[in-house]
């Protein structure tokens, strides 16, 4: 007697995700993404703050880690 296969016949929904999550998950994989090696080996994990462009003038999107830059200029 051979074995049934059952085939699931939907789809699993996906796992909504927090706004946090969200907003977390653009830091991270991006192609520009170059370890500093000043950091361990072991902070390695494709994060934005331990790229060695993090909040310097190499970063090509250092406008978005500065939210609020007309709040830096004096009044």
């Amino acid at each position: 007697m051979r074995a049934s296969v059952r085939i699931p016949t939907h789809l699993a929904s996906p796992r909504p995700t927090t706004p946090e999550e969200d907003e977390e998950s653009k830091f991270v994989n991006r192609p520009c993404y170059v370890f500093n090696p000043r950091l361990p080996r072991s902070q390695d994990d494709a994060h934005c703050r331990h790229c060695r462009h993090y909040l310097t003038a190499n970063c090509p999107h250092i406008d978005e880690f500065i939210d609020d830059v007309e709040d830096l200029s004096p009044e």
